[in-house]
């Protein structure tokens, strides 16, 4: 009997061979994937569809923005029938009734001199002392010359009478007699050359002294002891000393030709200085130029103000108040709406939205604020208030809602 041997060994029942795994097989993304993925992908389009329609958004509204803040916005006021003070100030200058510049008239050495910068003299009273030994030796010559022509004169005056009394017994000839009567004129008109010529130097002697030509105030004094004196010798010959006049004022304004008509000679004027403050001075309209000056429109009007104290100097700048008849009829504006352009003067007006540069005539200025007149303007215009230089006509412009002072 033959037995078959089982040659497998039985393996334990936890015991599994090991096989290689088949080859996997090539398959597509799952339902779920793609869902995920097309989720993804409308997200990011409506992400960047969102930031287009945004940014677009945001440069419509800057746009919008721009547009808007390129419109100014002013404050404006309305023209009022307030009437002005009847008083007007104008700036003016001062100056010493009298002033001069003193010169040497003859050539020398300062000798003395008396009075220094803020002297005060009388007229006629001794300045200076010029020494001038050339002019003394030529006056001296001079008169040593007159003598000796007066000699010859004499000479001449005894030999012209001779001769005519020859000549009545026919001693001489008539022509020996005319030459001793030319002979005597000739030494006549000597003796008068001679004199004039010592008065002359006499003359230029006496400027040896330089006295004071009115009461005054010696505001320069330009030499000293020992300085050489050239009277005219140059063009621009050097002062001794200035003086001035300072008891009485003169003060020079410019009025504007539309207050000409007002301003006459005789009225009083008011003075005012920053250095006296509250304190005023009473002067007189003495003169004026009865010109309007074609350059700055004005009239030159002197006033004229009693100066006993020496308050006020000279070169001193002032304000000087004149009276003027009291004006109602026309609108006055704040002088700070004016424009000032090439082609005159024009304030701006805001009708329905947009600028209207308006021409005005002043009739009165008050200083800060103008009268014109009421046919430029209307006192319901919406005149503007700080107007800016580039301001155009016809340029839109927003009206601020603050409310004016005033209104």
């Amino acid at each position: 009997m033959s037995t078959e041997i089982n040659t497998e060994t039985t393996a334990p029942s936890h015991y599994r061979p090991t096989t290689p795994n088949p080859t996997p097989e090539k398959r597509g993304f799952s339902a779920g994937v793609w869902i995920t993925l097309a989720i993804v992908a409308i997200a990011l389009v409506v992400v960047i569809i969102f930031g287009i329609v945004s940014r677009s958004s945001a440069e419509h509204n800057l746009e919008k923005r721009t547009q808007a803040s390129a419109i100014p916005t002013v404050n404006i006021i309305h023209p009022s029938a307030a009437p002005l003070s009847p008083e007007i100030s104008l700036p003016g200058n001062t100056q010493a009734y009298m002033d001069t510049p003193i010169y040497a008239r003859t050539s020398g050495y300062l000798k003395h001199w008396y009075f220094d910068i803020g002297a005060h003299v009388r007229k006629g009273q001794l300045m200076a002392v010029i020494e001038t030994p050339e002019l003394d030796q030529q006056l001296q010559v001079a008169e040593a010359d007159l003598k000796s022509t007066q000699a010859n004169l004499d000479l001449a005056n005894t030999t012209a009478a001779r001769y005519i009394n020859l000549l009545k017994t026919n001693s001489v000839s008539k022509q020996e007699t005319d030459q001793a009567t030319g002979d005597e004129a000739a030494k006549k008109a000597a003796v008068d050359a001679a004199m004039a010529n010592v008065r002359r130097l006499q003359q230029l002697q006496s400027f040896e002294k330089v006295y004071a030509p009115f009461d005054g105030i010696v505001t320069v004094r330009n030499t000293d002891v020992g300085a050489l004196i050239d009277a005219g010798s140059s063009s621009t010959p050097k002062e001794l000393f200035h003086l001035a006049a300072i008891d009485k004022i003169r003060v020079y304004v410019p009025v504007p030709e539309a207050y000409a008509g007002d301003i006459k000679n005789g009225g009083k004027a008011t003075l005012t200085l920053d250095q006296y403050p509250g304190q005023k001075f009473e002067g007189t309209i003495t003169r004026n130029s009865n010109m309007i000056d074609a350059a700055s429109r004005t009239l030159n009007v002197e006033v004229d103000v009693d100066n006993p104290k020496g308050l006020l100097l000279p070169g001193a700048y002032v304000f000087v108040h004149f009276k003027v008849p009291e004006r109602i009829a026309n609108l006055t504006i704040p002088s700070n709406t004016l424009l000032f352009r090439s082609e005159g003067l024009r304030v701006g007006v805001v009708r329905d939205g947009k600028v209207d540069l308006v021409p005005i005539t002043i009739t009165h200025d008050a200083g800060q604020v103008v009268e014109v007149a009421a046919s430029d303007l209307k006192p319901t215009d919406e005149v503007i208030l700080d107007p800016s230089d580039s301001l155009i006509d016809g340029q839109q412009v927003h009206v601020s809602q603050q409310k004016q002072a005033g209104e």
